[in-house]
């Protein structure tokens, strides 16, 4: 067997590939062989590390020291300076190069909790070893060699285990439903399909750790008796899916999925259903629907999926997250696993951080953890110094959380009195510079076009609710809007006929619960005081301009202009209102304000 002294990761999850990792690390492949180090250094293409937006990243080990933001011209000096002699390069390393010397010690990696992510940035996701010298495929081996389904099903429900991917039904009362139907057929479903904007969890531990998905499901499959499952996930995760057929194929070849898995009795496979990109399909009988070959629209429930699911079978449904869950669950014990997290909302969660913050990833935290842990321990904060205003919370069908919450703990039943849900751990951050009306718009419109049309709640009542917004954004606002879309919404919430169309208005209603005055401000003063909705507001310079000339360079549409040191002036005719004045002004000199006679006389 080779021995290497050291080890070099190289992040090649989505969001390093697309930034170019793979030039890195033909580089680095290169680089170490003409130095004669290529049988000293093992370089292994790993799944996500979690910072996103530092890409493309390496890790050497043992020293644990990361590279971040790596162009291929960089990669001489790290083999020359840090391969050979020993002497990091602190200029492209991750974090205070003076403070840090392994990245795990970097606030955005130390305060976080890794046990779903464990794999993701260490293992190759393509080596089957590797996923079993971090102790996979145990969980599955104890299982089958020392116990029956039903001790599984009360392992899990002991766990408090929870579904990732929506309302957080308790997995295993999901798991005893399904096997107390009697049939001879039944089934494991993985919903993959992650169609939240900004949402990456899913498709992220595809990509770094498919083994743990494929172990999940296979207990699970075990534990209700099942002898085939289905992993649905889109076709726009082209990476994702590649790992994941390799991983099924490896763990055919050496018996861990077919027929007498592990020597036992127990027969279970897997195969893999890809999705056009619906969202709709995200919910459980329009899954369904789609992998069965028809379009992807829902039904209504009783029965429910545990009942009557695919095919009409008795069927479990959860999601990447959840079914990764599963294997430490039954490795490391119940009781081990429910000690994480609070009473009620057990273990850890995967949050995808986007939106207006400093450190944008994937984030794993215990159940419990506040949203100002988050955002500003692991997040860094809000760039520019900018105030937190609001993060949105579950993607479209989830809710607008508000900065004087932002001490709750996020958990199942905490986001819930807010107004907001967990969904699949989507985290969007606000500044005070983001239109929470426009926000709204923003996410009904793609709520209703996503929608399927099958029922008049969401299919009417959500394009009317956006026409609303719509003209609310325009400035053709009436204060008989807003009750009228509080009761829209939830007439929409009670009667739609699947959690799609039930969930839809929350973004709306949630934003109206907390900023109330800010659609107020739209209606009755015509004004946005974020200067998102054009029709709303004017750019004005005001007296304390130094006539520095930044703003008239910047401007694409020739609409400032005004002598060398005095104030300068715009045009509101011209104005485009793209805000690249405001960013040039190194004076804070101009700023957004009512659309006024004075303030057009002025220009």
């Amino acid at each position: 067997m080779d021995k290497y002294r050291s080890h070099i990761l190289v992040c090649a999850g989505g969001g390093c590939v697309s930034s170019g990792c793979k030039a890195v690390r033909d580089v680095l492949l290169t680089e170490t062989a003409r130095h004669g180090l290529d049988r000293e250094m093992k370089i292994i293409e790993t799944g996500c590390i979690g910072a996103c937006d530092q890409g493309p990243i390496i890790v050497v080990y043992p020293e644990g020291i990361a590279y971040k933001k790596l162009k291929p011209e960089d990669v001489p000096l790290i083999v020359e300076e840090h391969l050979l002699k020993g002497r990091p390069v602190k200029k492209l390393m991750m974090g205070e190069a003076e403070k840090i010397t392994n990245f795990k010690d970097i606030n955005f990696f130390g305060f976080q909790m890794k046990n779903v992510l464990r794999n993701c940035g260490v293992i190759d996701p393509m080596s089957l070893e590797e996923y079993i010298a971090r102790d996979g495929y145990q969980a599955l081996g104890k299982v089958l060699s020392e116990s029956s389904s039903e001790q599984v099903i009360l392992e899990v429900k002991a766990s408090g285990l929870r579904g990732r991917g929506g309302g957080g039904f308790p997995t295993g009362t999901k798991w005893q439903f399904a096997a107390n139907s009697e049939s001879e057929t039944k089934y494991i479903v993985c919903n993959a399909d992650e169609g939240d904007p900004g949402a990456f969890m899913d498709r992220s531990l595809l990509e770094g750790d498919p083994h743990a998905l494929i172990e999940g499901m296979t207990i699970a499959g075990y534990a209700i008796g099942a002898s085939q499952g289905f992993v649905y996930v889109r076709a726009e995760y082209p990476l994702a899916i590649e790992r994941l057929e390799h991983a099924i194929a490896q763990a055919r070849e050496v018996g861990l999925l077919g027929t007498n898995i592990l020597g036992s009795s127990f027969a279970f496979d897997l195969e893999i259903r890809m999705g056009a990109g619906a969202f709709v399909c995200g919910e459980e009988t329009a899954l369904f629907a789609s992998i069965e070959g028809c379009r992807g629209i829902p039904r209504s429930k009783p029965p429910y999926p545990a009942v009557a699911g695919l095919w009409g079978k008795p069927t479990v449904i959860n999601n990447v997250e959840t079914f990764a869950n599963v294997p430490m669950i039954l490795d490391r014990g119940a009781e081990w696993y429910s000690s994480i997290g609070t009473e009620k909302s057990k273990g850890t969660k995967i949050f995808a951080l986007a939106g207006n913050i400093n450190n944008t990833g994937l984030v794993e935290v215990p159940m419990g953890t506040t949203l100002r842990q988050i955002i500003y321990d692991i997040g860094g904060g809000i760039p520019k110094n900018k105030a937190f205003k609001a993060v949105q919370c579950g993607g479209p069908s989830g809710g607008c959380i508000p900065d004087k919450f932002i001490d709750v703990p996020i958990d199942y039943d905490s986001l819930q009195k807010l107004g907001a849900m967990m969904g699949s751990g989507g985290l969007i951050v606000m500044d005070e510079s983001t239109c929470m009306v426009d926000l709204a718009r923003y996410f009904l419109d793609f709520i209703q076009d996503e929608s399927c049309g099958k029922c008049p709640p969401c299919r009417i009542g959500t394009k009317v609710m956006l026409e609303i917004l719509e003209r609310i954004t325009r400035g053709e606002g009436v204060p008989e809007d807003l009750p009228l879309l509080e009761s829209l919404g939830e007439k929409i919430r009670s009667t739609a006929l699947c959690g799609l169309g039930q969930s839809a208005p929350n973004p709306v209603l949630s934003t109206m619960r907390y900023f109330r005055e800010e659609y107020e401000d739209h209606i009755k003063h015509k004004f946005c005081k974020t200067g998102t909705c054009k029709e709303l507001f004017a750019l004005k310079i005001e007296d304390s301009c130094k006539g520095c000339g930044l703003c008239i360079k910047s401007c694409p549409a020739v609409a400032i202009s005004g002598e060398r040191k005095q104030v300068h002036r715009i045009d509101q005719a011209a104005c485009v209102k793209c805000g690249s004045c405001v960013d040039a002004c190194p004076f804070k000199a101009i700023k957004v304000a009512e659309r006024t006679k004075e303030i057009e006389v002025k220009a």
